[in-house]
């Protein structure tokens, strides 16, 4: 075959350091914007992205010769970076959830990461990426899901 042909919808979650409440709600869209801008200049197709206060969500479309956490580590570090400038210090939390994502449930996943504001009326992130690892199947200890 002499072409690659590669549907990977990723929905990736991560926070901030500590899960501090460093995303103040005038920041989250010029925030989303930059990143989109990152992710083009990567090469990657950012498809739905949201947050709150203290952690992001990100629908991507990841191509086939692009890791997941080399796109991860520099949407994170730029971001980071961009936040930092001429503000108080911003870090991301070290690591981060990634779930793969049929086609058929793009359109739910992207509904929940627009809508993160609301979810989180109900329920914290803690809370909410227990959730989403349980949901996936993922096996982990819970003295150490959040550091």
């Amino acid at each position: 075959m002499s072409h690659t042909y590669c549907t990977n919808l990723v929905h990736c979650v991560f926070s901030t350091k500590e899960r501090a409440d460093w995303i103040a709600e005038e920041l989250q869209e010029p925030l989303y914007a930059y990143m989109f801008g990152i992710a083009r200049n990567l090469g990657l197709e950012i498809l739905a992205l949201g947050g709150t206060a203290n952690h992001l969500h990100l629908l991507m479309a990841l191509p086939a010769r692009h890791p997941l956490s080399d796109a991860i580590r520099d949407l994170k570090a730029n971001s980071s970076r961009w936040m930092s400038e001429g503000r108080r210090r911003f870090c991301w939390q070290e690591g981060f959830g990634a779930f793969s994502v049929s086609p058929s449930q793009a359109p739910s996943v992207k509904a929940y990461i627009r809508n993160q504001a609301e979810h989180h009326k109900k329920r914290n992130f803690e809370e909410e990426f227990l959730i989403l690892l349980k949901k996936s199947g993922i096996t982990y200890d819970p003295r150490y899901v959040f550091g």
